[in-house]
């Protein structure tokens, strides 16, 4: 396990000022914070520039993956912390760094999604490894994500991760239909008998849909978080509902090109 003097914390922003105050909060700890930004037109950096530490370098957005990867390159500790602007750190993160002593190149971590600042039950928000030695991983695109390759060993953080988003609902659309349009070309191309079921479902247009409120509210408990479970598992209908579109825009097209 790295000490935590080797390790940089990377963060990517584009008009994060509802976020990225709070993340900072909880990377005091770090000697330097590189921050890749992309042209923010708010207060993010004027926000980073009061954090002792923060060194911004913006470079012009082509896709997340590519950002990643320049980010990597600016780091110069041998250990990074990748995190986005809506990742708050749990308490207790430094500790456990410290105390542990393990022949690893990767850690992964578990998220608690939060709904205007309070943390749900449950979500759909798969682990990540943002925890990793620079020379071993490298990211490549997966769809409408980026996905961290390991080249070694990985292993499993017990402090969690906050994924607290305070941006306006509108900011949100906009990535959603960004998204499902890569989801979609990823999806369509991929052979059906090489996914899994959710991918299956989602691939249908339309099946994914009754599912994902059903596993959302249900199977994830949400529907205990009262309105704000109520909020999170619209957002994800929501979501599964333009990429549902998404796929139906490509085949008629395709059928009308035939």
């Amino acid at each position: 396990m790295p000490r935590l003097e080797d390790i940089t914390p990377l963060v990517l922003t584009w008009n994060e000022a509802p976020n990225l105050g709070r993340t900072l909060l909880r990377l005091g700890w770090a000697r330097e914070v590189v921050i890749v930004d992309s042209g923010s037109t708010d207060d993010t950096r004027a926000i980073a520039a009061r954090h002792p530490g923060a060194r911004v370098i913006e470079r012009a957005f082509d896709d997340h993956t590519s950002q990643w990867n320049f980010g990597l390159d600016v780091v110069a500790t041998p250990w990074v912390l990748a995190l986005d602007a809506d990742y708050l750190l749990g308490e207790g993160f430094e500790a456990e760094v410290e105390a542990r002593d393990e022949a690893v190149d990767a850690y992964e971590a578990a998220f608690r999604y939060c709904v205007f600042g309070r943390p749900l039950l449950g979500s759909l928000y798969p682990p990540r490894a943002l925890l990793f030695r620079r020379e071993r991983c490298r990211y490549v695109q997966d769809g409408h994500t980026q996905r961290l390759q390991v080249n070694g060993a990985l292993g499993r953080l017990q402090t969690p991760v906050d994924h607290d988003d305070r941006k306006p609902l509108s900011r949100w659309l906009l990535a959603q239909d960004r998204y499902a349009a890569l989801e979609a070309d990823k999806l369509l191309a991929a052979d059906p008998a090489k996914l899994g079921l959710p991918d299956r479902l989602r691939r249908t247009g339309w099946a994914a849909l009754p599912a994902v409120l059903v596993h959302t509210l249900l199977v994830k408990g949400v529907l205990l978080d009262g309105w704000r479970g109520g909020y999170y598992a619209l957002q994800r209908l929501l979501a599964e509902t333009l990429l549902a579109l998404r796929l139906l825009e490509r085949r008629l097209n395709r059928e009308g090109d035939a």
